[in-house]
């Protein structure tokens, strides 16, 4: 395919052989060692990875899947594709390895993304150093009360602090590990996500809904990554798979910023997103979130959503959900 056809989201495009997006900014960017200068031609607007070619994206996923080991690791002038610090830290975590910056020019390059300066990095397991906890967040209406109650059994494994917040009025339950809230939604989702987060006790806050659960990538990289982050970082993105009635659907990676310092605020009455610079932010790679959905929600929650935010519902969302995934 030639280049000069990319389209940005365009079905059939090339993915981003890291992250899985169709977001490739043909105005591309530059990286410079000392004198030599070198543009790519595309960046990916998600992870931002930088490459002359996007539809070479199974070579570069297998040279990156062979560089991605202990030991330095520096972007290449002449390789297939290129990368600063801040994206080198997200493509180090779809193989569970942790970048640490390799100076501090490097770690003044990651906190001002995206930098000219190439990525240089030492690579270790992410598992490997500390650990964080983080406490999980379940959202749910009355009707989804037993869902949520099952994720919650399954969450015990990994999570010693769950909250199920419920959209509706009464009395508050608790027991181990598990504490269950009511509050009215009002047609505000931002404003219940952030009850769910004051309710949490550890630092860090995982928001699922009934039906979405966490894949065990995510669940054995999370806490090593959260452990290692200082605090320029305060949200943490999971490419969310939607599957709609058992199929995958084509709007992937569909990254949901679910992770965050309890401190950070959700803004908006649907489609919610945290309120924070994205350049305070990560995108982890190693694993992320399965949304599980039915042909007749997916035809009717962009509606729903439209008349609660006029012009928020995403309505182009449909049909992206109701086309199976094409690599």
């Amino acid at each position: 395919m030639a280049n000069e056809t990319l389209v940005p989201g365009e079905p059939g495009q090339p993915r981003c052989f890291l992250c899985g997006a169709r977001m490739w900014d043909r105005a591309g960017r530059t990286l410079r060692w000392g004198e030599y200068v070198r543009h790519f031609a595309f960046a990916c607007g998600s992870c931002g990875v930088l490459t002359d070619r996007p539809e070479a994206g199974e070579a570069c996923a297998d040279d990156w899947r062979r560089a991605c080991r202990e030991g330095e690791m520096a972007c290449a002038p002449d390789g297939l594709y290129g990368f600063d610090a801040y994206t080198l830290r997200s493509a180090a975590t779809r193989h569970g390895v942790w970048a640490e910056p390799f100076d501090d020019v490097q770690r003044d390059a990651l906190r001002a993304p995206h930098s000219a300066l190439p990525g240089q990095a030492w690579m270790e397991p992410l598992g490997a150093g500390p650990r964080a906890d983080f406490s999980l967040a379940i959202l749910c209406r009355e009707g989804e009360r037993d869902a949520a109650l099952a994720l919650a059994g399954q969450a015990e494994r990994w999570c010693d602090d769950v909250v199920i917040l419920l959209d509706g009025e009464g009395a508050a339950e608790e027991r181990p590990g598990l504490r269950l809230h009511r509050r009215p939604l009002n047609g505000h989702f931002g404003e219940q996500r952030n009850s769910a987060q004051r309710l949490a006790r550890h630092d860090w806050v995982l928001q699922l809904d009934a039906d979405e659960r966490l894949e065990e990538g995510a669940i054995a990289g999370l806490p090593g990554l959260l452990g290692r982050l200082d605090e320029t970082i305060v949200s943490v993105g999971l490419r969310r798979v939607n599957l709609v009635d058992g199929v995958q659907a084509d709007l992937f990676p569909d990254t949901q910023y679910r992770l965050n310092r309890r401190d950070v605020v959700f803004e908006g009455r649907v489609h919610e997103r945290p309120a924070r610079p994205w350049q305070h932010s990560l995108l982890f790679l190693g694993g992320g979130i399965r949304h599980h959905l039915n042909r007749a929600h997916v035809e009717s929650r962009s509606r729903r959503y439209e008349t609660m935010a006029p012009g928020g519902g995403r309505l182009f969302e449909e049909a992206d959900l109701l086309r199976p995934y094409r690599a």
